[in-house]
């Protein structure tokens, strides 16, 4: 059983001015450091993580001004009590009132005598529970009047364990004050026993804690917020990386062409992963064989991130194949892709390059749409190819794109890639980069080594944005 008061143990004094004076110059300064990084940290309110971070700080800023009054009452040591005859000391001064925005600023006090049957508030107390100060403080059996139906039974619990199993009081109630207000309410208190072992009387404790807790609430619902919406961006994430799994082919190193025969296209292709964003963009590359023995070989981008960006990219990733498989020429085939686009609920822009090899000729016929040109690599040396005109996808309706044919030599080597692979540079300076690989990819023995050299030269590389590559190495 915890220790009791006794009735005759005397009072507690307060601590010596100078150390409390030095713990109040500490809280201060520690709030004004904390004042000074909240105003500093921007918020707009729009995001969860920046609502969470301002209550937190807000919070904090509340406990330390209220440490602040509590150090103070600590120094100058506690008002006297309202006794139940309503006798005041002509001493006494009123308690200040505590400051708009403190949480636990309003502390009262409260003293039941079960011998005299005498009740004693302090002041603070009656502003806590909203009563009149000339009225008589409530007894025992008066005090619950004030408290919530539903918190009436723990109060009463509380009291009956205190003075008949001379338990510590330790809880919180709401109380209704007669201005409608509702506040929610701490109490600590013990029994004081007599000397005979019998309780005497029973002291307490209030503390106003209702701006407290509003504020936990505050911060609770906030970081509930934040975690809800990782779990949806983790979710929307892990749907936008499988639908991209299903549309991209899932082959690597040689595709070969049974309607040929003999093997006339070595293909390898690799996907890089934006390192600033979890989200998934519209990047994509496609080689897929047709059914008059060409193939067709395509990249493209469509702007934006997400689940949607990815669902659009599979739209139109779709929409080549079916064409491409129709007989629709590259440059075409580009216009009704545009048409697609601008027929779209949602505005969206792409770029892409759409190439149709004849393996019968060796000839390349291909298309594009704002997008970086193929480059072709040739003994030892490379060059971009010259680009028919072509604008992005959904940035007018009706435009037409022209397309250009190139042909090709057995050991040519063909490197289609997207503009997010040399991040942060002018596209010149990316394709310079792609060029300079020439003598390596003329000494590489398959497209897959191709590809692993470009991964060796950009794969490291910070990238705000998706992107991939894919190579085509002329095998007969």
């Amino acid at each position: 059983m915890p220790s009791h008061l006794s009735a005759d143990h005397p009072a507690a004094q307060p601590p010596g001015r100078g150390s409390v004076d030095a713990l109040i110059s500490q809280t201060r300064r520690l709030k004004g450091d904390v004042d000074a990084v909240r105003r500093d940290a921007p918020s707009d309110g729009s995001d969860p993580q920046e609502r969470w971070q301002r209550a937190l700080y807000d919070l904090a800023l509340h406990q330390l001004t209220d440490l602040d009054e509590h150090l103070a009452q600590l120094r100058d040591g506690p008002p006297p009590a309202r006794s139940a005859a309503g006798a005041q000391p002509a001493a006494r001064t009123a308690p200040p009132a505590p400051r708009r925005g403190s949480l636990l600023s309003r502390v009262g006090s409260a003293e039941w005598n079960l011998l005299t049957d005498e009740a004693s508030w302090s002041g603070e107390l009656y502003q806590i529970l909203g009563r009149d100060p000339t009225a008589p403080p409530l007894t025992l059996d008066e005090l619950p009047s004030l408290v919530f139906d539903e918190d009436r039974p723990k109060l009463t619990g509380m009291v009956t364990d205190c003075l008949v199993d001379a338990k510590r009081i330790d809880g919180e109630f709401r109380v209704m004050r007669p201005d409608g207000e509702v506040r929610t309410v701490h109490m600590m208190g013990e029994p004081v026993l007599a000397a005979d072992g019998s309780t005497a009387s029973m002291w307490a404790v209030l503390r106003d804690v209702s701006e407290l807790r509003r504020s936990e609430r505050a911060v609770s619902e906030t970081r509930d917020s934040l975690q809800r919406q990782r779990q949806r961006a983790q979710s929307e994430h892990r749907l936008a990386v499988e639908l991209q799994e299903a549309v991209l082919p899932p082959w690597r190193g040689s595709l070969r062409l049974p309607h040929q025969g003999t093997e006339t296209l070595d293909l390898a292709a690799h996907y890089l992963p934006s390192s600033a964003s979890a989200l998934i963009g519209g990047d994509w590359y496609d080689a897929l064989e047709l059914a008059d023995g060409d193939t067709l070989l395509s990249v493209g981008d469509l702007t934006g991130h997400g689940v949607a960006v990815a669902s659009g990219m599979a739209t139109l990733l779709g929409a080549v194949r079916g064409m491409a498989m129709a007989g629709t020429q590259p440059g075409q085939l580009m216009s009704l892709l545009n048409q697609l686009l601008d027929t779209t609920v949602q505005p969206a822009l792409g770029s892409a390059v759409c190439c149709r090899y004849r393996p019968e000729s060796r000839t390349l016929v291909w298309a594009q749409a704002g997008h970086p040109a193929p480059l072709l690599f040739r003994s030892g040396t490379g060059r971009r190819l010259n680009s028919p005109d072509g604008v992005l996808l959904g940035a007018t309706s009706g435009a037409v794109y022209a397309q250009a044919e190139e042909t090709l030599e057995p050991g040519d080597l063909l490197l289609l890639h997207t503009d997010g692979l040399v991040p942060g540079r002018s596209s010149t300076a990316a394709v310079n980069r792609l060029l300079d690989l020439a003598p390596r990819f003329d000494g590489a023995r398959t497209a897959q080594d191709c590809v692993r050299m470009v991964m060796e030269e950009f794969g490291e590389t910070e990238r705000a944005d998706d992107a991939c590559v894919l190579v085509a190495k002329v095998t007969s």
